[in-house]
């Protein structure tokens, strides 16, 4: 038979377990090794995090960081640890660290428990249930957020989102087209829309496009407010 593919995570809380004439990782890789050998499976590596707090979340930890980097390029989707607590000692994060290891396709056994994390218990479902109102209580507090912070910028300044207006791109646009609508002192009359475009273009005031000014783009031109 096939031997499972796996590799074994480490992890100490305090310096004081740190050290070869410490028994902390020793018990934990006898512990690890003596279940994988009873249940056929194989360990193709070992990563550790030493003096790292067990409420850190997994991917703040350079050795699991790694271990995630690693796994599946040598053919291992399995992470054995000690029990849940050398996973994470926080019950918040052991659920959300799991989670993503289950969505990433990645078994997690803790060897004195290896059905730990398939447990449907009322603790476990109640901190999922938490964890799911504190992620969604986050995201209408950040949308709140931006909100008021939209709404205060355009009480500033008018406009806080989508396309920039000539105004905000080419204020010399709008200040001539302005200039050329006025009336004209002695007569009271004011140039067309067509003719202002054109004198605009006679200027080098043009489109993108390199066209002249319609006379509704013409119009917005001189309506605008500062």
């Amino acid at each position: 038979m096939e031997k499972i593919r796996a590799v074994a995570y480490f992890r100490t809380s305090s310096a004081s377990n740190v050290g070869v004439d410490k028994d902390s990782v020793a018990r934990q890789r006898a512990a690890v090794t003596s279940y994988a050998a009873s249940n056929a499976i194989s360990i193709v590596a070992e990563y550790d995090d030493m003096a790292v707090s067990g409420a850190d979340h997994i991917q703040d930890r350079q050795g699991f960081s790694a271990l995630l980097e690693e796994l599946g390029k040598n053919g291992a989707n399995t992470i054995l640890v000690e029990n849940a607590s050398r996973f994470a000692r926080d019950l918040a994060v052991q659920l959300s660290g799991h989670a993503y290891l289950k969505e990433s396709g990645i078994n997690l056994i803790p060897v004195d428990a290896p059905d730990h994390f398939q447990q449907d218990t009322p603790t476990a479902e109640m901190v999922r249930q938490i964890l799911g109102s504190v992620s969604q209580f986050e995201k209408a507090t950040l949308v709140s957020k931006l909100r008021v912070a939209r709404e205060r910028k355009r009480q500033e300044h008018g406009k806080c989102e989508g396309r920039k207006s000539y105004a905000e791109t080419n204020p010399a646009l709008v200040k001539e087209a302005k200039r050329l609508r006025r009336r004209n002192p002695s007569t009271g009359r004011q140039r067309s829309l067509r003719k202002i475009s054109q004198e605009l273009l006679d200027l080098g005031f043009q489109t993108s496009t390199g066209t002249a000014f319609s006379a509704g783009q013409i119009q917005r031109l001189v309506s605008y407010k500062y």
